[in-house]
């Protein structure tokens, strides 16, 4: 396959995954208010909820922008060379620093819910916050450690095109 077909099919693969992800927690965060309603429950919702909209939001973006960035990168290579190197690479090298800064939030959203589990014991509410951010972080650590990894691939890839022509 070709690999900037393999780069943005797989991005909107994941982001999918995500978007599901994000369904899923939002009716996991409505039954924890809802349905089990004691203190615990109704403060892991929170972060459940506030994430589970990042999850959605992100991953339709993604769904929706990935075929016309497929057919932007297309005609560079096909029309435009030059654009892989004024405009493709350096995106990607913004979107790789940007993993690395989401990689850095994300493990201390996890910290601190380990923290808030730990450090509250007499505090219903916030043990469940602190679940809640353990959670959902280690969900979007793991899914962006499969993005981070394919962008690298694509932008090797990029990088190959550069030095060929």
């Amino acid at each position: 396959m070709n690999p900037v077909l393999r780069y943005f099919n797989g991005e909107r693969a994941e982001s999918y995954i995500f978007i599901l992800i994000g369904v899923i927690a939002f009716a996991v965060a409505l039954t924890f208010f809802f349905v089990l309603k004691s203190s615990f429950w109704k403060g892991a919702a929170i972060p459940f909820i506030i994430v589970a909209l990042l999850q959605f939001v992100v991953g339709y973006t993604i769904v929706t922008r990935s075929p016309k960035d497929i057919a932007r990168v297309e005609k560079f290579i096909q029309k435009e060379p030059q654009g892989i190197k004024t405009m493709e690479i350096p995106r990607m090298e913004k979107v790789l620093n940007n993993f690395v800064m989401y990689r850095y939030v994300e493990i201390a959203l996890i910290i601190l819910g380990i923290i808030l589990m730990y450090s509250s014991m007499n505090d219903t509410f916030w043990r469940g916050i602190g679940l809640g951010l353990f959670i959902q972080a280690g969900i979007v650590l793991c899914l962006d450690f499969f993005a981070e990894r394919r962008g690298h691939i694509y932008f090797l890839y990029l990088k190959e095109l550069i030095e060929k022509s």
